[in-house]
């Protein structure tokens, strides 16, 4: 087992949704603030979609144990049901004996069990993951879930997590009434390269590996690459890695560990890829035209660019052509002195970062006090340290830090308030307020 060998407490990369793995990357922190949100102000029905592997039920119960203790909820795994095995299954996770009782009793027992919650002042929460295993009959009859209701609130609140095609099947005008009443949607997109190498980084240290580089620039590359952004790829990948450097004795994953871990794991788009019955490949024109390019920028390469004569031609050229250019320049710009309106320094520069925002008249990027201030303390800088967390109902720092950290003191205290410039009041957290805590081990 590579754990000894790296130095790493546990699993970095398993496969269970283990809410303290949860990396918060931009599109995760919006999906859970809106469902936080949808049912803090009783919505009634909200929606998640995500492709495979994008960490949704990890999503689902990392909301779950934020809420845990002020709601009732009920989580629900088989979609493959009909209406009657779903409401069943609904009161035995709710904990009511459904006794196989007909679907007009189990109705009638869900209604005076919403009100007794409601009395008691707690909502109740229904979780359904894979809803795009259900039929139109089912999400009809979670449909009619919704319409458990008092004058002035929902007494259950639904949440239906699913796969891409479960916004398709809401799309279909037998669905209109359904799909009206979702309030929000939620969605999770790949992770981009860049949050593909925080990710890495933050799961290790949240399994205890404090040193620095276990994975090379090249490799967090071809992970990047080879996982498509998709977090369960890219524990796959990581995984088989780390099997793979434990078992070579090598004390870094670089690109050819990486490399044989994606071959190991025949990792191939299905939809790239057809066999036929003769067991010959069809490859789509993009991908045939491939190794075509690849070899011609080798031959390139390999004959021109590394010859010392083409070098020379190639610099003689280049400074014949800047002579010309700067006479013609120099030329013109006698000719037209006159009329010409010669751009200053900060027109020129916005030319040349058209990205950067515009500086204020008068000012230089390097003399704005706003820049400075962004650049100091951007929450970016510290990704490697720190994640975003998103303030949840009954939260205290303590109580994060020590799930966290596993401690808080003045050391923990001093981070937090490094990492959070803008925290007046550490005693006073708002719900809904974003900070970002250190991760166990950073310093």
């Amino acid at each position: 087992m590579f754990l000894d060998f790296y130095k790493l407490r546990e699993q970095p990369f398993g496969v269970t949704p283990d809410p303290r793995y949860l990396y918060f990357s931009p599109g995760h922190r919006e999906a859970l603030a809106s469902l936080f949100y949808g049912i803090e102000t009783g919505r009634g029905f909200l929606s998640l979609i995500a492709e495979p592997g994008m960490g949704k039920t990890t999503l689902l119960f990392q909301l779950l144990q934020r809420w845990k203790g002020y709601v009732h909820s009920a989580f629900l795994f088989q979609t493959q049901c009909d209406s009657r095995e779903l409401v069943r299954y609904l009161l035995d996770d709710l904990g009511l004996h459904s006794g196989g009782e007909d679907i007009v009793r189990m109705h009638s027992e869900l209604n005076d069990f919403l009100y007794r919650e409601t009395k008691a002042g707690r909502r109740v929460v229904v979780f359904i993951d894979e809803a795009q295993n259900l039929s139109d009959t089912v999400l009809e009859t979670v449909r009619l879930l919704s319409d458990f209701e008092a004058p002035d609130k929902k007494l259950l609140q639904i949440i239906l997590a699913g796969q891409p095609e479960l916004e398709q099947r809401l799309a279909r005008p037998g669905l209109a009434q359904l799909r009206q009443r979702i309030a929000s949607r939620s969605r999770l997109d790949a992770l981009p390269p860049d949050e593909v190498i925080r990710y890495v980084d933050y799961r290790l240290r949240i399994a205890g590996y404090e040193g620095s580089g276990l994975f090379t620039e090249g490799a967090l590359g071809l992970i990047a690459e080879g996982s498509r952004g998709i977090p369960r790829l890219i524990n796959n990948i990581c995984f088989n890695a780390l099997s793979l450097g434990c078992a070579k004795q090598q004390n870094q994953i670089d690109s050819e560990l990486v490399k044989e871990a994606v071959r190991d794991l025949a990792m191939e788009d299905p939809a790239r890829t057809l066999r036929t019955a003769q067991g010959q490949t069809l490859t789509s024109p993009s991908r045939s035209l491939r190794p075509l390019l690849q070899s011609s920028y080798r031959w390139i390469r390999d004959s021109l660019i590394r010859k010392r004569l083409f070098q020379t031609s190639a610099i003689a050229l280049l400074f014949c052509s800047m002579a010309i250019y700067v006479g013609a320049r120099s030329g013109s710009g006698t000719l037209g002195h006159q009329g010409a309106k010669h751009p200053n320094s900060e027109s020129t520069a916005a030319a040349a970062d058209p990205i950067a925002p515009a500086a204020p008249r008068g000012a230089t990027r390097a003399q704005d006090p706003k820049a400075q201030t962004i650049s100091q303390h951007n929450p970016a800088r510290n990704s490697a340290r720190s994640f975003a967390y998103v303030v949840q109902p009954n939260d205290t720092l303590r109580d994060l830090c020590i799930s966290t950290v596993g401690r808080y003191d003045s050391t923990v205290l001093s981070e937090i308030r490094e990492l959070n410039p803008a925290l007046k009041n550490p005693d006073h957290l708002d719900v809904g307020q974003e900070i970002h805590l250190p991760v166990s081990g950073t310093k």
